[in-house]
């Protein structure tokens, strides 16, 4: 079977499961990709489980009025369960999710896993751990949006961009910047401006590049 040997070491609860039911996992399961920047799913329908093989992607909320706040992204490797509200019927929420980077997933369609997992409590488990964990970032992005100076969101913000790629340039738009701290372009602008004044960071055309990490740390913490 296609996938057996990645799911193998992928999925805790494996080697639990039927013959049946691993062929139906793998039968149902296909390699798509997207491009950089593209929707992957955007809750007109619930197309499956999304395992990430390499790129990145980004799940966000939408407001009413159109702005975006990231609720988390994912990496090489790591599994999005809440974009999969038809399978985990507790999520009520809209969520959308976007290539960040081009990306390659391994997609499980909705109804392949549902039907496994109403057979298999371990396979129900680890899609309810999957879930509170996911949820746990969740809660903290809320914190962040809610409790936290928009200042210290955005020094906090640019630190781990730095801090996950190794490089102190920031390859992204000031837009972009927005949409992950829910917040509009203008806003952050006026923000990168003043940090740019206190000689924290330079902007130009390709991004930011961040040339005193001592100074944008004491504004974050």
């Amino acid at each position: 079977m296609k996938y057996n040997d990645f799911y193998g070491q992928y999925f805790p609860f494996w080697n639990d499961l039927s013959q049946e039911d691993k062929e139906i996992l793998c039968s149902n399961t296909s390699a798509v990709c997207f491009e950089d920047r593209q929707n992957v799913h955007n809750n007109l329908e619930c197309t499956g489980l999304y395992i990430l093989k390499s790129g990145r992607l980004r799940l966000y909320i939408l407001s009413e009025e159109g702005r975006e706040i990231t609720l988390y992204r994912l990496n090489p490797g790591e599994m999005c369960m809440l974009a999969a509200s038809c399978v985990i019927q507790s999520i009520t929420f809209d969520v959308y999710l976007d290539s960040e980077l081009p990306s390659e997933c391994y997609m499980i369609g909705a109804s392949a896993f549902g039907e496994v997992s109403e057979r298999n409590p371990s396979v129900k488990i680890f899609a309810l751990e999957k879930t509170v964990e996911r949820f746990s970032d969740v809660m903290w992005v809320m914190q962040q949006a809610l409790f936290v100076s928009l200042d210290k969101r955005l020094a906090i913000f640019l630190l781990d961009e730095i801090s996950s790629s190794g490089d102190s340039r920031i390859a992204m738009t000031q837009e972009q910047i927005a949409r992950h701290l829910g917040t509009a372009r203008e806003v952050v602008s006026r923000m990168l401006k003043h940090l740019a004044a206190d000689s924290i960071l330079e902007i130009n055309r390709g991004g930011i590049k961040i040339i005193d990490k001592n100074k944008l740390r004491s504004i974050a913490y």
